[in-house]
């Protein structure tokens, strides 16, 4: 663990520093990437989402609907850069809808 010099650190800066330690920030990304998920596709798609987790940079989106599953694959290039913005990271680079 590294050691800090000083005890005049920001709480931001010992909290990046944990981050960094620890090797957590991709996990983080991805937290913010699902929490997102509903202000980017709103509501209504929001509601009939199930499931989503994230493996190999494929964000895997459960649906209840199939019509609704065809009809987001067209828009899949468009959500994953707008998931990719709300998270300030490119995080994932794919989308499958199971």
């Amino acid at each position: 663990m590294v050691k800090r010099t000083s005890n005049n650190q920001s709480l931001k800066d010992v909290i990046e520093e944990l981050i960094s330690t620890y090797r957590i920030s991709d996990k983080l990304n991805q937290a913010r990437v699902i929490g997102f998920w509903d202000s980017v596709v709103g509501k209504m798609i929001a509601r009939d989402t199930t499931h989503l987790y994230i493996k190999h940079r494929i964000l895997y989106v459960k649906l209840n609907s199939p019509a609704l599953r065809e009809e987001l694959g067209y828009a899949r290039t468009k959500l994953i850069k707008s998931l990719n913005k709300a998270a300030g990271s490119d995080v994932i680079d794919d989308i499958a809808f199971v």
